[in-house]
């Protein structure tokens, strides 16, 4: 995949079919859009392009900055590319950029930087200052400028449209089996392993603290998870306690540490991605160090069982 800015020169595209958004979380809905442009540009003889933007516009436009992010910009490149797009141009977000209209948007990226012979829309998107950009709109400016457009209409699962806010709303309730089934995929962090307080180790069970590659990262709520952790191409089946660690410390910064099941290697300062199946608890304050690993070990016992059962289901 080729990978622009809104300043990058020479953008060859051929009979480009481009989206546009921000596209938090690559769900259901934005691969639905993502189909239609590769579908169009297979029809067309073309490519596909996306056009995204970082930051997020609500960290720029709004004061929402407790909002978390489904997605980094490297998960976005990540998922585009593994879906099949060709070309990403990613403009960096800032307020005098906001204050584009949609027409002068259209004219000055769609039209001359990237030369659109299609545009798709999902049935909601609106862009520019004037918030407009709707099918209606759009379909007047495309006849102007030699651009045919397609609007998508909404996913829906189980009868519910799928959004990037339900999914938050999903992770903050510590449901990632209802986030996962709106991505299409499993949820995830990435992060590096650093040194924690070690305290895991001396009770038989050590622990991977991460340390997030993206601070704004939507973290699913505190508690006990069935995790995918890789490292590199290696698979392990893990544990995950999201919290304060109330039995010992209860530390006001919050900690995110994996216990690998049947695997005890050093492995500070490497890169790990957590991918999470199921929920199995709250964190709690136990009263002694004994009834905690009590409790630990009847998590590995359901995280197994966890694990054979979706083999089951699988094979």
């Amino acid at each position: 995949m080729k990978v622009y800015t809104e300043v990058s020169e020479n953008i060859n595209t051929r009979n480009a079919v481009v989206t546009v958004g921000s596209f938090d979380g690559l769900h259901l809905g934005h691969l639905k859009i993502l189909n239609e442009v590769k579908k169009t540009a297979a029809q067309k003889n073309g490519n596909g392009f996306v056009v995204t933007f970082e930051p997020h516009p609500r960290f720029v436009l709004s004061k929402d900055f407790d909002m978390k992010l489904l997605t980094s910009l490297d998960e976005k490149k990540e998922i585009l590319e593994s879906a099949g797009i060709e070309n990403l141009m990613v403009i960096n977000f800032t307020k005098e950029f906001s204050q584009l209209t949609s027409d002068e948007f259209i004219k000055r990226f769609i039209v001359e930087k990237i030369g659109a012979a299609h545009m798709v829309i999902g049935h909601d998107h609106k862009f520019g200052k004037d918030r407009l950009g709707d099918v209606n709109i759009l379909s007047k400016v495309g006849r102007l400028n030699n651009f045919d457009v397609t609007d998508v209409s909404a996913e829906s699962l189980n009868g519910e449209i799928i959004s990037s806010t339900k999914i938050r709303n999903a992770l903050a309730e510590g449901n990632v089996e209802r986030a996962n089934l709106f991505l299409g995929r499993n949820y995830s962090f990435s992060g590096k392993v650093v040194i924690g307080a070690q305290r895991g180790r001396t009770l038989g069970f050590p622990t991977a603290n991460i340390k997030l590659d993206e601070p704004r990262k939507a973290v699913p709520k505190n508690g006990v998870y069935v995790v995918d952790c890789f490292l590199k191409d290696e698979k392990h089946i893990g544990i995950m306690n999201i919290g304060y660690r109330p039995t010992f410390e209860n530390k006001h910064e919050l900690v995110l540490e994996a216990h690998l099941l049947n695997f005890d290697c050093d492995i500070y300062g490497k890169s790990m991605k957590v991918e999470f199946l199921k929920r199995l608890r709250d964190e709690v304050r136990f009263e002694s160090k004994e009834a905690l690993i009590h409790q630990i070990e009847i998590d590995k016992q359901t995280a197994q069982e966890i694990i054979r059962a979706s083999l089951k289901t699988i094979f």
